[in-house]
């Protein structure tokens, strides 16, 4: 790994397919992969002695460094969780009642924590013995197959079935109850997906250009990348130890076109491609995060590494991470906390609608999602259409949208004459829908503080009839300060909190965001208001908006109209 960065590259340049031949060096991660040696940083050499060790085939917390863990940890070190999976636990555990499940704290523990490591969240509070699973889904690609199968799967739960396209390209899925886990984890692996290692302290889905392979403007087709990343990382679907033990999850993320659709500033491990020398490869961006405490953006580490270095650097930024990252205080966990300790030494375009792919005769359609919630039968849909108008494959996207690539030109005029097209999940978006991302909120998630997704909807439309916009104006809610929802990248976000109204009643509200930025002018959105009242959102969102990103009042656009 070369200790300098190389230059951004312009689009339309060819490039190699890695391969993980290459072992990189950073200076900030120096040494052997299990053992980093001091490197001029001023840190102790005792700072960097491994603080897990490998037994028995699985990493784990060694003795002396178990004092003021935090509860997660402790977890963990009563019961590898991973031994769910690489042995089976699963299929025992989901014989199980929820009554026998609740009555020792171990099989507790397996199903509301431990079980995160296949991918599968108890909701306790909301859904009493029903499970959101989350998939891993490289790159957001996925087949009409694939999606045919997860709508086979949530139908069956009725009104408690459904599924949310992700802010990390991916499928969750909503209504599972454990006694149908191994099943569906044998379904999974039969049409090529996985759950494994997508939750708790583990990577999350590697995420890439979502117009990768098709894009005209693409500088590096990130598939590749994407793909070998998730593979290495869960030891293609068979589950890897070696990363299954982090202080906290992890992000990565690899950069394919100058639009950023990636967000790599909020990545703890980005890959931005970039020539040295006249070799292609990557600059690394390190330490972004959200957290409840903290939002950081992304660092260089003035490093970059060659196409064939991308996973041996994962690799060593990985395993430096898992040794030596902190594990008391869960909210000062993430990577950015241990750049901080140890030095650094020691925008983007439109989706939506049919646009050109690379491909001659080809184009590719983005449809939105409204807040990325679907049901069976919109999945089901979704896969025909991917059938008969393209090649049986759909992207997801950050924005929770879904993109259907690889259509013959004389079949577009088809497709945006269907019905799902026309009335749900529509290619034309209003400008203010076009940019509205939602988390969970209340409805599933324990952790989140108020309703998201349909007071997101709700609150936009009404917005819609006071303003017009010129401009997409990017608006994302999350329900809680764990900010799934990424409000501080957001032209306008929502921090769920409870407030209280005129009459000091208390009542679910929001911290209000302005001016959050992705792309090459990246910056982190600041607090407007605390605490409104989530009654109150219309009228302060019409005044944001015609202050700050010049909408106009819908009576004012009527007389000038006349």
């Amino acid at each position: 790994m070369s200790s300098l960065s190389g230059r951004f590259l312009m689009p339309q340049l060819s490039h190699t397919v890695p391969s993980s031949s290459a072992r990189p060096r950073t200076r900030l991660f120096a040494g052997p992969p299990t053992v980093a040696q001091p490197v001029e940083t001023g840190v102790d050499a005792g700072r960097l002695e491994p603080r897990v060790e490998e037994k028995d085939g699985y990493y784990v917390l060694k003795e002396r460094f178990r004092q003021g863990i935090n509860p997660q940890e402790k977890v963990k070190i009563e019961k590898e969780p991973m031994k769910l999976f690489m042995e089976n636990g699963i299929e025992e555990l989901a014989k199980l009642s929820m009554e026998e499940i609740d009555k020792e704290k171990s099989t507790k523990d397996d199903i509301d924590v431990r079980l995160k490591w296949l991918g599968l969240f108890h909701r306790r509070k909301n859904q009493y013995g029903r499970f959101m699973m989350r998939l891993k889904l490289p790159n957001g690609v996925t087949t009409s197959e694939q999606t045919r199968y997860l709508a086979s799967v949530i139908r069956k739960y009725g009104k408690d079935g459904c599924a949310d396209v992700t802010t990390r390209q991916n499928w969750q899925i909503r209504g599972v109850v454990l006694p149908d886990v191994p099943e569906i984890l044998r379904g999974l692996a039969e049409v090529g997906l996985t759950s494994l290692q997508s939750g708790m302290d583990n990577v999350r889905n590697p995420v890439g250009n979502p117009l990768a392979g098709i894009d005209p403007d693409e500088i590096v087709d990130t598939r590749p990348y994407t793909n070998l990343l998730s593979q290495f990382i869960t030891a293609n679907s068979r589950g890897n130890p070696a990363f299954t033990n982090l202080p906290t999850k992890w992000n990565v993320c690899v950069v394919g076109s100058h639009d950023l659709y990636e967000h790599p500033h909020i990545n703890d491990l980005a890959y931005m491609p970039a020539m040295k020398d006249g070799r292609f490869g990557f600059n690394l961006l390190v330490g972004g995060f959200f957290s409840p405490k903290r939002c950081a953006e992304a660092v260089p580490l003035d490093a970059w590494v060659s196409a064939d270095g991308v996973l041996p650097a994962c690799k060593a930024i990985l395993e430096a991470y898992r040794d030596l990252g902190t594990r008391g205080n869960r909210q000062k966990t993430r990577m950015m906390w241990l750049i901080d300790e140890l030095g650094i030494e020691g925008f983007r375009r439109d989706c939506f609608g049919v646009h050109p792919q690379k491909q001659e005769g080809l184009s590719y359609v983005g449809l939105h999602i409204p807040v990325g919630r679907v049901r069976a039968d919109d999945m089901d849909e979704l896969a025909r259409l991917a059938d008969i108008y393209g090649s049986g494959e759909l992207r997801l996207t950050v924005e929770q949208n879904v993109i259907i690539p690889n259509i013959e030109d004389s079949k577009i005029e088809a497709l945006l004459g269907e019905r799902l097209l026309k009335d749900r999940f529509s290619p034309e978006p209003p400008l203010l829908m076009k940019g509205l991302v939602a988390c969970t909120g209340n409805e599933f998630c324990g952790q989140a503080i108020i309703e998201t997704k349909a007071r997101a909807m709700k609150v936009t439309e009404e917005v819609q009839r006071f303003v017009s916009v010129s401009k997409p104006v990017r608006i994302h809610w999350t329900g809680c300060p764990n900010t799934c929802g990424q409000v501080q990248v957001a032209d306008v976000g929502f921090m769920g909190c409870m407030a209280r109204d005129e009459n000091g009643k208390v009542c679910e509200g929001a911290d209000v965001y302005v001016g959050g930025r992705v792309g090459s002018q990246s910056h982190l959105g600041e607090l407007y208001r605390k605490s409104v009242p989530c009654k109150d959102l219309v009228p302060l969102v019409v005044d944001i908006l015609v202050k700050q990103f010049g909408a106009v009042p819908r009576e004012r656009e009527e007389v000038e109209e006349d």
